[in-house]
């Protein structure tokens, strides 16, 4: 299930809401532009599910935590009084069963959020239109499950999500790579020419000037001898090498560049990954609950 709503608020928490974003600009908050929504416990649940938003790809742990969510509300061990997303504007959905008092902390608290978000540097190089690449997303994954069916792609979704978290969380804000040759820092690159070149130097001394000496002073015998000798080493270092060069802390992008995956399925591991990397920053998505 999935739907957008884009409802306007009731007058009366339309009014409260203009006085408390005076209030938090008073104070010197500097916040995105914030869409207010007013929803049930059952759409906010199904949000919460979905991680605040209203359009993901199908898999079967977003009505898991649908149904655990939904519960805990039913059985008095938790309540979700608001959720904001991180997105430009930003959206905020509302519970409809929050008393006046209720609602106006939590339309503060959103503001609060909203200023973090935009002025934080942790959050600066989040991708503030996720609301459209999530339904990208969801369209791209459905047209693979209509294509090789339901049963394959879900099945793929799920190793990858066993490793959703196996990225590296820094990245945006620390370079690990030469971005001209996407190679590890400090590793030089060199063509096959110049190590042909190099190849042939090597244990080779001067003859300049008696060139009718060479065989005699570089005898082909010898020099074959020692190619050999420094190919096999080569062979032995190159045998011992560890793979990667480098390490690489983000495992979903090694994956992406080293397994031998079809299309369909590079197509759905870069999706989770992006997605991944989305929700790293930790408070992505703001939930209150009472325990």
């Amino acid at each position: 299930m999935s739907l957008s709503l884009h409802r306007q608020l009731p007058q009366d928490l339309a009014d409260i809401q203009k006085i408390m974003e005076g209030h938090a600009r008073e104070y010197g908050l500097d916040f995105i532009e914030t869409n207010f929504e007013v929803v049930d416990v059952e759409e906010l649940s199904m949000f919460a599910a979905y991680t605040g938003f209203p359009v993901r790809y199908p898999h079967w742990r977003f009505g898991a935590q649908y149904d655990e969510l939904i519960k805990g509300h039913s059985y008095g061990l938790q309540k979700i009084y608001e959720m904001v997303i991180n997105t430009n504007p930003c959206h905020a959905y509302l519970l409809d069963t929050n008393g006046i008092g209720d609602q106006k902390l939590v339309i503060a608290h959103v503001y609060g959020h909203c200023d973090f978000f935009k002025n934080n540097a942790w959050f600066a190089p989040t991708n503030r239109k996720m609301h459209d690449q999530m339904a990208n997303h969801a369209a791209r994954v459905n047209r693979y499950i209509d294509r090789y069916g339901h049963e394959a792609v879900e099945e793929f979704i799920d190793a990858c999500l066993s490793l959703e978290d196996l990225i590296d969380p820094y990245s945006p804000h620390i370079r690990r790579r030469d971005d001209a040759t996407q190679q590890p820092k400090g590793k030089l690159q060199e063509s096959e020419d110049e190590g042909e070149e190099e190849e042939v130097s090597v244990g080779r001394f001067s003859s300049q000037h008696t060139e009718y000496m060479d065989r005699f002073i570089n005898p082909p015998d010898v020099l074959a001898k020692q190619a050999d000798e420094r190919k096999k080493k080569a062979q032995a270092l190159e045998a011992s090498r560890a793979f990667p060069a480098e390490p690489e802390r983000d495992v979903l992008l090694f994956l992406l560049e080293h397994a031998p995956l079809k299309p369909w399925q590079h197509d759905v591991l870069s999706i989770i990954r992006d997605e991944a990397y989305y929700f790293a920053p930790q408070a992505q998505t703001k939930i209150m609950n009472e325990g």
